[in-house]
């Protein structure tokens, strides 16, 4: 074993040849890995050790890989351990969405390509990493929303003199909140090559049409606030798959893919509307109405909000946008491709809203040039 105490990798498989092969490669990284070789076994030291992520044989005698994730998944002190499949005899299309039903995050088949293992297991363990900061954070303002309520105490001059400041410091970091959500935002969008201004044009594209489907201001603007976070999950992927100029390949568009599912993860569970919108934008935003998106295939209304407005805005703004490998569409095509996505990509209530809005979404696309 390598690394250190707090980075731990778990690797399942019935056979020591595969897991010393895979106990080889990631000694390349500052983890410890930890091996078990059967799903008893696996289990009990998920009991004992907090894991950044799972590789997991699929094709395991007594418990099969399914039965283990199924088991992880009603812990919910596993509930959300990322977990990779990998199989040297189920790689078919039944078993890759039977794997990503039962939980799993990605399905590999052996024999991988250590490059690509490597980059995968990188990302999720800079993604722990960044759960422990976010965990840490979240204990000290526990302790400080402590110390804060001890202090509302006093006479009833104090404690209103206490209000009113509590009040102005509310709104503060009210408006604080907002900014650091919409700094994380333009942060995923500059590794993208993206800039500021095409997070700003999503989110007036999305209150706009909030607003135009009768929602009231306050959801309005909700949905306004969290858009900026919708491709937080980019901060998972690699460079040079992030910036290539080209086309991506079938595993690069596979690895790209995972940044809704990343995104969602940073977010994390939040008793906080704001954030579970976040999470749910992160999430749903590349799901299409006609169920061929991605990570879950919903369809239709199954489908958040939030995630089928962000779809409309986040594809219309990527198309008016040049990027390394294409230039900007011009205004007419982008509506006509919205017409031709009518009930395919797009919600076709949403759509419809969103070309009798035609004037504001160019006013707005103006006003917001890069």
């Amino acid at each position: 074993m390598t690394g250190t105490a707090t980075t731990k990798i778990l690797i399942v498989d019935d056979r020591p040849e595969n897991l010393f092969a895979l106990q080889r490669l990631l000694g390349q990284l500052d983890v410890q890995v930890l091996q078990a070789s059967s799903g008893n076994e696996a289990l009990a030291l998920t009991l004992e050790h907090d894991f950044c992520l799972a590789i997991v044989d699929v094709q395991m005698p007594e418990m099969d890989g399914y039965e283990l994730v199924e088991l992880l998944r009603g812990n919910p002190t596993t509930a959300t351990l990322p977990v990779i499949f990998v199989s040297a005899v189920f790689s078919d299309d039944y078993h890759h969405r039977k794997a990503y039903e039962s939980g799993a995050v990605d399905f590999m088949s052996k024999p991988f390509i250590p490059e690509i293992m490597l980059s995968k297991v990188k990302v999720f363990i800079e993604l722990y990493h960044q759960r422990l900061k976010l965990v840490e954070n979240v204990k000290q303002l526990s302790v400080l929303n402590t110390r804060v309520m001890q202090l509302n105490t006093g006479l009833e001059e104090m404690v209103r003199q206490r209000t009113l400041e509590l009040e102005q410091r509310s709104t503060e970091l009210q408006t604080t909140r907002y900014e650091v959500i919409r700094q994380l935002g333009r942060a995923a969008e500059v590794r993208d090559k993206e800039t500021g201004q095409h997070v700003e044009r999503v989110s007036q594209y999305v209150r706009l049409l909030a607003l135009a489907a009768g929602l009231d201001a306050e959801t309005a603007e909700l949905y306004y606030t969290v858009a900026p976070l919708h491709d937080i999950g980019k901060i998972g992927i690699p460079d040079q798959i992030l910036r290539k100029p080209g086309p991506l390949d079938v595993d690069e568009m596979r690895t790209m893919r995972l940044h809704a599912e990343i995104g969602a993860q940073i977010i994390g569970e939040h008793p906080s509307e704001l954030m579970r919108t976040a999470r749910l934008g992160c999430l749903y935003h590349h799901e299409r109405w006609n169920g061929q998106g991605y990570p879950h295939r919903l369809a239709k209304e199954d489908i958040p909000l939030v995630g089928r407005l962000l779809a409309l805005a986040d594809v219309f703004d990527a198309v008016t946008s040049p990027r390394p490998y294409k230039d900007a569409w011009p205004l007419e095509e982008a509506f006509e491709l919205v017409r031709n996505e009518v009930s395919e990509h797009f919600d076709p209530y949403f759509a419809d809203l969103f070309l009798r809005q035609k004037a504001s979404v160019i006013e707005i696309y103006h006003n917001h040039q890069d």
